[in-house]
């Protein structure tokens, strides 16, 4: 489609699903929202998958993207808009400065070639790992390369942060032992506890959807988040389980359900996605063993690295995620930050007065999506 002051070639991938993802896997920052079957997904609701590849003259991929278009009409009244958004992506060498400005590039023509009005980004720009402040942590300063293309091609920093900015990595090397020995005292106690008290995990089918959607209710309505219909978990937690791309670990004490996660796995590393649980037999920490389980399971399935998925933005009591992130703390994470996601306002003025309506109409959703669950869960 295009060629570069590097020669580089852009393309519309047009081969089949495994090519997709083993392309993909073979990039930097390879992540599972970039996988053919997040894209067949997001496919069925509302959204159109276009899967770009960035080649040499040898045919060599040096970048890829699988971008997301979808036409709006916020509030369900005036113009319809169109939006571009590519989840964790693209996938490419941030420290490169002149290859990753020709994809930018390339990604602001192609959403002004679809008419979208803007177009986000929210590749995992790592900055640093660790938590600020603390004793130890690290910093990337190559980050400041890309995050300073970005500014310079007018890329503004997101309002609207799609997926989370800041992770929670397990690492996978070593033995068991070597696991058991980065994890809190009181984490490791909490794992032999549950076995002493008979808590099980066991690996579930395509038959413990409702089980596990069930769950998955309970805790949102427990917690205060939002949840969409069962329908679209059955849609996203299938297509993954049938591609031999997700485990479902189910924990149980006399063969009652207490508590659940979904282990997705794409290349080296593995993804804590989606973790459920009911008030029943908390005491006898269930959520503990289904997590030795899950990286026992990751190692098996030849990931390197276990993503806990979601970290603090602010690393205090005062934020929402502390609770969470302390927890996955205790399992011996180590934080990664991350630039966070990007925005390129194609069209000037539409721009603010869409970012302005849409946390807005998001607000109301999110309420209303509450109510339902909530409904749900007391039938």
């Amino acid at each position: 489609m295009t060629t570069s002051p590097k020669q580089l070639n852009l393309s519309l991938f047009d081969g089949e699903p495994t090519g997709w993802n083993q392309l993909v896997s073979s990039l930097p920052g390879a992540h599972i929202l970039q996988s053919w079957e997040w894209g067949s997904i997001k496919g069925r609701f509302g959204w159109k998958p276009f899967r770009l590849v960035w080649s040499d003259p040898d045919g060599q991929p040096r970048a890829a993207a699988q971008v997301l278009l979808r036409t709006v009409r916020p509030g369900g009244i005036g113009p319809a808009l169109r939006v571009a958004y590519v989840p964790r992506g693209p996938l490419l060498d941030w420290s490169d400065a002149e290859l990753s400005s020709q994809i930018l590039g390339d990604l602001e023509k192609y959403a002004r070639s679809r008419g979208a009005i803007f177009i986000k980004i929210d590749p995992e720009i790592k900055t640093g790992m660790g938590v600020p402040d603390a004793p130890d942590p690290v910093e990337y300063p190559t980050s400041e390369i890309a995050q300073a293309n970005l500014a310079r091609r007018r890329w503004i920093p997101s309002l609207e942060q799609i997926q989370f900015r800041n992770t929670v990595w397990l690492d996978l090397d070593g033995s068991e032992e070597d696991w058991l020995a980065r994890m809190k005292q009181k984490t490791r106690y909490n794992i032999r506890l549950a076995g002493r008290k008979d808590v099980k995990v066991r690996f579930g089918s395509l038959d413990d959807v409702a089980l596990l959607y069930r769950m998955y209710a309970e805790t949102s309505v427990r917690d205060g988040f939002v949840i969409r219909a069962e329908n679209y978990y059955r849609e996203v937690w299938g297509e993954f389980f049938q591609a031999g791309m997700a485990d479902f670990l189910i924990a149980e004490v006399d063969k009652e359900a207490a508590a659940g996660l979904l282990l997705f796995t794409f290349g080296p590393r593995a993804w804590y996605l989606y973790g459920m649980s009911r008030e029943a037999h908390r005491e006898k920490m269930p959520n503990y063993l289904l997590q030795w389980e899950a990286m026992r399971r990751a190692k098996a399935r030849g990931c390197r690295v276990y993503d806990l998925w979601g970290a603090p933005d602010d690393f205090g009591p005062q934020d929402s995620m502390w609770g969470v992130y302390r927890f996955k703390e205790g399992l011996g994470g180590q934080v990664v930050r991350t630039a966070g996601a990007f925005d390129f306002p194609v069209q000037k003025l539409m721009y603010p007065l869409y970012t302005r309506i849409l946390p807005r109409i998001l607000n109301l959703m999110r309420k209303r999506g509450v109510e339902q669950t909530r409904r749900e869960v007391s039938l």
